[in-house]
């Protein structure tokens, strides 16, 4: 007797219960018993560390989507980083959709081209599918789309160039994508474009693999066809490609409804707005271009890939020459965005300090060039720098990052011994310098380098401390020991520092040495892969640094840094408008509440409680007292000496925010963000010629200098690369304004204020009021600032200390703003 599964139709022996074919539980007849059977569960998710069909070694989660869990891994017999997409369990019970996945495989296998991912397999394993492909490092489009807004004229071109060419390959190959869209498109470190997830797509050649009327596809970017469940081909890739365009250039989709119908629908019916009306600086030609990808009947399309990569072609040799860029290649850094003009009344290179002051509050970068004031000889003294990751797959960067880290956080505690901070130190890594250049630049008498490799669970650490005079060898060691002893060789490399050093230790001090919050490895390394990518100054990393932060206190819910990194996490993801406000001041309190509950004397989870409340509740006296509580905890804690200066400066303290900053900047002497604020102290105060040089002494800290740049050239570079952000918008403004070019500053400003009323955005008013104000309009520039005021920008912070801003202090409306926020 057999049984009918009742979802596949399959017949299967009476004696099971559960059909052969595809996993369904089947009826259980009346009378019969079923042996009970050990049914093989598939998976759902995949954990870090773990190894997957004895080939693949897990790294990391890289995403999830309608089919299931990325991950980053190791593959065992090649040697190389590949991709893991596991199927989710309810398809991969699904035996069709399992044979149209084995069925288009074998054509998108075919598929070799720079701008196509390369896909490798279908296979299973543990009662689960999972697809390998190519590993590919970098940012993806929709990630770039939400943190600019818009993209630059050129970066679109160029990005949609690129997807049409890995187009044209898989068309000419018979092989559609048909699910094209901006988080299928990624942008590699070296700024070429992959197109990801061929794996779904449908040879042109073969008919029947997809069922009739089955709809394929992401809503907001699918074809008319598509949503009818019609035959596709390669003009349905046209149609998304436009649609992605449309978003790229305008920052919103052609359609959006409340449903995935509702926009289904619209594709079918509606004609899509000119995206003209959303981005006033789109030439006709571009806009032409789009809609017509966009065209419902697709024989009024372009008609394949190369044409309409011919068509983008053209429009790209009528663009300006320095508009014509490369997508990104690297995060942006807080300098890249600072700009510094020639004012017609006041010292433009103050406006460095208002952009900062937004994006830098908690950003912390490495730089080098700029040689520190000497140091009293008498004073030990050691830089430590990042360990060199010597594992055969050169996938330990955060383990040797965090290693260094962790000892300079140690050492720092220790009375009597000068650590540079991390920034400072950190800034020689990768760099071919001697250590005689570097204990100079650091001004330095020793310096710690070392090497680090894992195999397994099994870590080798070497190290050698240097005496910087003569370049000799004072002590080096080499530790062999599992990954559960990571603590234990910190502790023993920070005594024998300390010992060689000739430096005496109180009890406190010895206890504060090995003093750790954490005794699960597991732990501790996901800690360490937060703060590698908090480091990393984007979106998208600060979300996967939350993500690591959030697993360090699961594995161990008593873990005070881990909360310490995920208070600095939600501030930023705040700051950046990722997500609202309200709800990131509120976890960020939560999870700093919870360090301090761990770890009263944790000099970080005092700085972090500071700068929360500053930023988010203008509570200057908490923030102080937190602040200072962090510096007696740990007078070596570059970041609490910075933010305590910053607010006194601020708070109109001048005098106390200058040495505060001077002591920041001995314990980290290539802070370009430190020397900028002691500049904003000096134009406070008068002394220009002071301010003049610590502006001078930022910028050649910087990695890319700024100052001699022509203000509307650099600008415009930085839209292309960023996007349309208020704050480039604002620069470019000026810089017309500053040239004589009165229209085009006009339309930029005029831009700004549309932008406010669409965008809940807190910083956009901010720089329409600097617009007014250049152009001596006070009544519209005190206007705008109520309007921050009222989204509680923080760059109404350091109002107290922008000499730009004075032609408005004796005006009421603008006391009221200052004695609303407590600054007066």
């Amino acid at each position: 007797m057999s049984v009918q599964c009742p979802k596949c139709k399959a017949n299967n022996p009476d004696t099971q219960r559960f059909c052969g074919d595809c996993g369904t539980q089947l009826p259980v007849s009346e009378g019969i018993s079923i042996p009970t059977q050990t049914i093989e569960a598939p998976k759902e998710e995949l954990t870090t560390g773990s190894t997957f069909a004895r080939r693949y070694q897990i790294i990391e989660e890289l995403g999830k989507g309608g089919m299931g869990k990325v991950y980053k891994a190791n593959d065992i017999d090649i040697k190389e980083k590949v991709a893991i997409k596991l199927i989710k369990p309810e398809i991969s019970t699904d035996k069709n959709t399992i044979e149209r996945f084995q069925n288009e495989l074998k054509f998108t296998r075919k598929i070799r081209h720079k701008n196509v991912c390369q896909m490798y397999d279908l296979n299973r394993e543990e009662g689960t599918y999972y697809i390998s492909m190519e590993y590919v490092e970098g940012e993806n489009l929709r990630n770039m789309i939400r943190m600019s807004g818009q993209l630059g004229i050129g970066t679109t071109i160029s990005v949609a160039k690129q997807v049409c060419a890995g187009l044209a390959e898989a068309h000419k190959l018979g092989v559609v994508h048909r699910d094209l869209k901006p988080s299928n498109i990624m942008i590699d470190r070296e700024g070429i474009v992959r197109i990801m997830d061929f794996g779904i797509a449908r040879s042109l050649k073969e008919k029947g693999i997809t069922g009739a009327g089955v709809m394929i596809g992401t809503p907001e970017y699918m074809s008319p066809e598509q949503v009818e469940g019609k035959e596709t081909d390669q003009r349905s890739d046209i149609y998304s490609l436009g649609a992605i365009l449309y978003e790229m250039v305008t920052g919103k989709v052609p359609f959006e409804g409340d449903t995935a119908l509702a926009i289904a629908v619209k594709q079918k019916t509606e004609k899509p707005k000119d995206p003209r009306e959303f981005n006033t600086q789109l030439s006709e030609d571009l806009s032409s271009l789009i809609l017509e990808c966009l065209e419902k009947d697709k024989d009024s399309r372009y008609q394949t890939a190369d044409e309409l990569q011919s068509g983008l072609e053209n429009i790209e040799q009528s663009i300006p020459t320095t508009d014509r860029t490369a997508p990104l290649k690297k995060p942006l850094t807080s300098k890249e965005i600072t700009v510094t003009f020639r004012a017609k009344r006041v010292l433009i290179p103050a406006l460095v300090i208002f952009v900062i002051a937004l994006i830098g509050l908690f950003l912390w970068h490495p730089w080098s060039g700029f040689e520190s004031p000497p140091l009293d000889m008498d004073t030990p003294s050691i830089a430590v720098l990042p360990f060199e990751d010597l594992s055969p797959q050169k996938d330990q960067d955060y383990l040797c990052v965090g290693l260094a880290e962790s000892l300079i956080n140690a050492l720092s505690k220790v009375n009597g011994l000068r650590v540079p901070a991390r920034t400072s130190s950190f800034s020689f890594q990768e760099k071919d310098q001697i250590i005689r250049d570097i204990g100079e630049k650091l001004d330095v008498k020793t310096v710690l380098t070392g090497s680090l490799q894992l195999a397994g669970n099994t870590i080798r650490i070497t190290t050698q401390l240097i005496n910087v005079a003569d370049e000799s060898l004072l002590w080096s060691e080499q530790y062999n020991r599992e990954m559960d002893d990571v603590f234990h060789i910190q502790d023993e490399i920070s005594r024998n520092i300390v010992e060689t050093l000739k430096i005496r230790l109180g009890a406190a001090e010895r206890a504060g040495l090995s003093k750790r919050d954490t005794t699960s490895a597991e732990a501790y390394q996901l800690y360490l892969q937060g703060r590698y990518f908090r480091w990393i100054e984007n979106v998208a990393n600060f979300l996967k640094a939350k993500d690591y932060f959030e697993q360090a206190v699961e594995k161990d819910p008593n873990y005070s840094s881990a909360y310490a990194g995920l208070a600095d996490t939600y501030m930023l993801l705040g700051l950046f408008a990722t997500m609202p406000r309200d709800e990131a001041a509120q976890q960020a309190k939560r999870a700093a509440r919870r360090a301090l509950e761990l770890d009263a004397n944790s000099s970080e989870a005092h700085a972090s409680m500071g700068v929360i409340l500053e930023v988010f509740d203008w509570n200057w006296q908490g923030a102080e007292r937190e602040l200072k509580r962090a510096i007696d905890l740990n007078p070596n804690f570059f970041d609490a000496h910075y933010e305590y200066g910053f607010l006194l400066a601020r708070l109109n303290r001048l005098t106390e925010a200058e040495a505060e900053l001077k002591k920041a900047l001995r314990i980290n002497p290539l802070s370009p963000r430190g020397h900028i604020v002691l500049a904003s102290i000096y134009r406070a105060k008068g002394d220009m010629e002071k301010a003049e040089e610590h502006i001078k002494k930022a910028d050649e800290l910087s990695s890319r200098p700024v100052l001699d740049e022509n203000p509307i050239e650099r600008t415009q570079k930085l839209i292309d690369r960023d996007g349309r952000l208020p704050q480039h918008l604002m620069q470019l403004s000026i810089a017309y304004i500053q040239s004589g070019q009165e229209a085009e500053a006009r339309k930029l400003l005029n831009e700004l204020e549309r932008l406010y009323e669409r965008s809940d955005v807190g910083n956009i008013a901010y720089h329409v009021a600097l617009v007014y104000l250049y152009y001596d309009d006070y009544d519209q520039a005190l206007r705008w600032l109520e309007k921050s005021f009222e989204r509680r920008d923080p760059n109404l912070m350091s109002l107290n200390i922008y000499t730009f801003v004075e032609p408005l202090r004796k005006d009421s409306r603008f006391k009221a703003i200052l004695a609303k926020m407590g600054l007066e």
